[in-house]
């Protein structure tokens, strides 16, 4: 993932999630982000990528669970907002593959192989699709409805055929959310139709224990697998090394931006209801930062550049 190209010649956010997957040493851990601010944090710190979570983008966007109510177009919206920074010329090797949940294809084949198209052309390089009902839930909630194997390789067949009917190398990840009510066999054979319907990477969710995880990967070999780490989830806590060393060849950490905000907004919404002021640590973080964060440094250099006189004064 650190390799330069000349401006030309630089591949897309899609082919180089593929070129990673392919490469036998690529590990991705592609921390979890929600909106605009999210990502461009991750990015500060230098992450090689990012994961578009379905379940905090649904609490950013409308304030509500995880249960399949935003729209194909309101996360097809939300999805190229975050690829497009993920693109932004100010971080090293952009364009950065983003990876976004599409949760059920959001329809039939028609509206699935609509669905890669307008994530494809938002920017983003892979999208998993899932077996669950359309009025989805969260994968760590319990009670999940499925639909039959046969109704979810349809689904992944229109999401390929949708691929190679626009040239794209966008990646198709297949997710199966079956093992909760079907068992381990039935949810690995999901995924091996799956693959031969020509999902690129394997989706299993929910695993239950490291043996578990371990016997995925030896059981779908030589398919791409990637592991759902969600903290305090059904899926016992492991580190990126310790699932790469498991074979995966991506790791998604949905709740890397929703956990810490939440702990960090509640704590000041308190103390500013008990004070009536922000706490001192707060306070260092200045609307300059903020800006800064969000790229003002770069905007005032495209200002420059071609003329403009909007910050001749600068901003401090």
């Amino acid at each position: 993932m650190s390799v330069e190209y000349p401006l030309s010649q630089r591949p897309s956010a899609a082919t180089k999630l593929r070129r990673a997957l392919e490469d036998p040493n690529a590990f991705l851990m592609l921390p979890g982000v929600y909106d605009g601010f999210s990502a461009r944090i991750a990015l500060e710190v230098g992450f090689d990528g990012l994961y578009m979570t379905g379940a905090g983008s649904t609490a950013s966007v409308i304030g509500h669970a995880d249960l399949g109510l935003l729209t194909q177009t309101q996360m097809r919206t939300h999805a190229e907002m975050i690829a497009s920074i993920a693109a932004l010329p100010c971080y090293q090797n952009s364009p950065l593959p983003l990876v976004s949940d599409a949760d059920t294809g959001y329809g039939g084949p028609i509206m699935i192989a609509r669905t890669v198209q307008q994530y494809a052309q938002s920017g983003v390089a892979g999208l998993h699709i899932e077996d669950q009902v359309q009025t989805k839930r969260c994968g760590h909630l319990a009670g999940k409805e499925l639909v039959d194997k046969a109704t979810f390789v349809t689904r992944i067949r229109a999401a390929v055929q949708a691929r190679q009917r626009i040239g794209s190398d966008i990646v198709i990840i297949a997710r199966t959310d079956s093992l909760q009510s079907l068992g381990y066999d039935e949810a690995i054979g999901r995924l091996k139709v799956a693959r031969e319907a020509g999902a690129d990477v394997a989706f299993f969710e929910g695993m239950t224990s490291k043996e578990q995880a371990k016997k995925l990967v030896e059981d779908l070999a030589p398919m791409p697998c990637l592991m759902n780490m969600v903290d305090s989830g059904v899926t016992p806590s492991m580190t990126a090394d310790e699932i790469k060393e498991l074979g995966y060849k991506i790791m998604i950490v949905p709740f890397a931006a929703v956990a810490p905000a939440y702990n960090a907004i509640k704590v000041e919404m308190e103390t500013l209801k008990k004070t009536g002021a922000l706490s001192s640590s707060s306070k260092t973080v200045t609307p300059h930062k903020v800006f800064r964060v969000c790229g003002v440094e770069d905007s005032m250099t495209i200002d420059a550049e071609a003329g403009g006189k909007s910050f001749s004064g600068g901003i401090d």
